[in-house]
């Protein structure tokens, strides 16, 4: 009887066993399957990782926009207008500023007064050195008569050699003086001219760096000029258009401040190397904007109908 009791319970023992075994992998898949959700936080980093892999994916390298065509073939392109012509001015002589002839956004031409500097003590210098002129050009009128004279004499032989010689060499002298007295005062009359700072382009006034009473070194920068007309535009287009986009095609520009209002420009420069991340080529227009109603800097949307 107690024999069989005890086998009765072995078999119960194994058979449970068996049953655990066979449960566990059960559970585990099951375990893997539904796995525990992330806390708040680590769940919001993790959302963001995986859209900055997807937005990566989706839009290649970062860089410059490259143009792409709409459903009529134009190519549609973005980029920003940049003037042609930037100058950094600065004065001829160091100085103090007397005078400002502008400010900044004022448009300028060629050769016009931007500010002048001090010049008191430069006319002083040049009302002494004119007269310095003046006297050394008296003393050589004196000495080319004395030299007239010793030539008459000398050809009588009624004045030794000696004496025309030294007539001659005191005319001489006399030049000297006089050229070095004009060469003072061009020299003055150059300073005046230089302490005037004049525009070198047609353009804007894109930054005043000093006014009035400061004081400016020879390499101090003063003003900035930008060339306003024309303007330049850029952008890349894929390299499939390659053989499409060609110097001197037309474009179109549009501009936020004026809606609706195309400006016109052609295509002054077609890149010749490909860029290898973003598989397109530069290409570079130019716009006439005699209105001056564009503006360096001024974002613009570009039409192109691909060539031939």
């Amino acid at each position: 009887m107690n024999r069989q009791i005890t086998i009765t319970v072995l078999v119960t023992l194994a058979l449970f066993g068996c049953a655990k075994k066979e449960a566990a992998p059960v559970a585990a898949a099951t375990t893997t399957q539904n796995a525990p959700a992330l806390p708040t936080d680590v769940a919001g980093v993790s959302a963001a990782a995986t859209t900055a892999v997807t937005t990566t994916a989706a839009t290649g390298t970062a860089g410059s926009p490259v143009a792409a065509a709409d459903a009529n073939g134009t190519i549609v392109a973005t980029g920003e207008f940049v003037s042609p012509v930037r100058s950094e001015l600065a004065v001829k002589m160091p100085g103090r500023v007397a005078k400002m002839y502008v400010d900044e956004g004022s448009r300028v031409s060629k050769g016009q007064p931007l500010l002048e500097l001090e010049t008191d003590y430069v006319r002083i210098n040049l009302q002494r050195a004119e007269a310095d002129a003046a006297r050394a050009k008296a003393v050589e009128d004196d000495a080319r008569r004395d030299l007239d004279r010793k030539k008459e004499l000398i050809a009588k032989d009624s004045i030794p050699r000696a004496t025309y010689d030294r007539s001659e060499t005191g005319y001489q002298q006399a030049q000297a003086a006089r050229a070095s007295s004009n060469a003072q005062a061009s020299l003055l009359r150059q300073q005046l001219n230089d302490a005037v700072l004049r525009s070198p382009i047609d353009g804007v006034i894109a930054e005043k760096r000093t006014d009035v009473g400061a004081r400016l070194g020879e390499a101090s920068v003063a003003l900035v000029v930008v060339q306003t007309s024309p303007l330049k535009l850029r952008f890349r287009v894929p390299e499939r258009y390659l053989a499409q986009v060609h110097k001197g095609q037309s474009v179109k520009a549009t501009v936020d401040p004026y809606p609706g209002q195309n400006f016109e420009g052609k295509v002054t420069v077609v890149g010749g190397v490909i860029d290898p991340a973003t598989r397109s080529l530069l290409v570079e227009t130019e716009f006439a904007n005699r209105d001056g109603k564009l503006k360096p800097g001024l974002f613009a949307r570009v039409e192109m109908e691909p060539g031939k």
